[in-house]
């Protein structure tokens, strides 16, 4: 049961975009976590830049470096 959770800066994608992209990330999961669709949950938030910092990277990002599947190349 695999839940992908994905915070960005504000992106302001179309009904069109999104469900691209929600069905990709889909894909993904079916693929390499052996899910199927139905069980596949996804969460989208846009963070604007200014709050990034204090939302994001210090609560999720710096405090968990090392559980993270991928760095991030940059600091803050």
């Amino acid at each position: 049961m695999p839940h992908i959770s994905v915070k960005c800066y504000p992106k302001h994608l179309t009904k069109k975009e999104m469900e691209a992209f929600v069905e990709d990330l889909t894909h993904v999961a079916e693929k390499h976590l052996k899910a199927t669709e139905d069980f596949v949950s996804i969460s989208y938030q846009e963070i604007p830049a200014e709050q990034w910092k204090d939302e994001v990277y210090d609560k999720e990002i710096r405090l968990n470096m090392d559980q993270l599947a991928k760095k991030p190349g940059y600091e803050m």
